[in-house]
């Protein structure tokens, strides 16, 4: 059973529609689907009605943005009632504070003479798959390159949008304790997303590791699409040393050589995959 635990739609950040993610990854044969779309769950209805009929299992996904040390990380949630209440009441506030944040990056070109930003960028959001989620970052460099400020999205993000630009607008997330309560509250599988993605040392990335277990994480992702095998081998020890499980998944935005759907390192044999805790795929054996 091929498993993917990480990927995006138009719902968040990603190119395609969440129909078109679950066909996708079911042409290239994953059976075992988690969506993680960016503080979201607007992209899982679409997505369970394509999975209907496919031989794929869709297991409901997100990825939260909560704040650890001063740094923005991510945590993982599955196999969670989407219902919860305090998973809804929690998404409504970081849906506020995103619209928030785009308006205030529209703000900011326009006061270098880029007018029109948020409503360029909505738009390009829209050409992908209406979502009721604020256009993100990247939505911006397309409209910046339409619009002609930029030759293309590379640069919109070096002149403009990327870190410690006009654009990079820190926004106000819950803390790594709040964002893993949330989840723990609607009864999700959680797992610390990407962590070697983070600028930390060895020591700084251990301590995040312990303050996500100590507030009751589950799962470390040990291998996050095509990383470094060195990288997959740090966690893997990681894992091994706090008995965690381990998690996998591609973080596929869109079709690319690099990141595809189902392609990521495998991770060691020896750790226990966090899917097989998912009650209706205990039996499988996985590939």
């Amino acid at each position: 059973m091929k498993v993917d635990l990480h990927c995006h739609s138009t719902a968040s950040d990603g190119a395609l529609s969440p129909a078109e993610v679950v066909c996708r990854a079911h042409g290239r044969g994953v059976r075992l689907l988690a969506l993680t779309d960016h503080d979201t769950l607007d992209g899982l209805p679409e997505a369970q009605a394509a999975s209907a009929g496919l031989d794929i299992e869709l297991i409901n996904g997100i990825e939260l943005s909560a704040l650890w040390g001063g740094t923005t990380v991510h945590v993982l949630g599955y196999a969670f009632s989407s219902e919860a209440p305090a998973l809804r009441r929690a998404l409504a506030e970081l849906q506020e504070g995103r619209w928030q944040r785009a308006a205030e990056i529209a703000r900011r070109l326009a006061g270098k003479g880029m007018d029109g930003a948020l409503e360029g960028a909505r738009a390009v959001q829209r050409e992908l798959g209406d979502s009721g989620n604020a256009p993100a970052r990247p939505h911006f460099a397309e409209f910046l390159v339409r619009a002609g400020h930029a030759r293309d999205r590379a640069q919109a993000f070096q002149k403009w949008l990327g870190a410690g630009k006009l654009g990079d607008i820190k926004q106000y997330w819950p803390s790594l304790e709040q964002a893993i309560a949330t989840l723990r509250a609607a009864g999700a599988w959680i797992s610390l997303a990407h962590p070697w993605h983070y600028d930390f040392t060895r020591s700084k990335r251990r301590r995040l590791v312990v303050d996500f277990i100590r507030a009751g994480g589950h799962a470390l992702e040990v291998s996050n699409g095509l990383q470094p095998a060195e990288q997959v081998g740090g966690l893997a020890i990681l894992v091994r040393e706090f008995g965690l499980l381990a998690s996998a998944g591609s973080d596929f935005h869109a079709p690319d050589t690099w990141s595809e759907l189902g392609l990521y390192r495998p991770p060691p044999d020896d750790l226990p995959p966090l899917w097989m805790r998912f009650t209706h795929v205990r039996h499988c054996a996985v590939l």
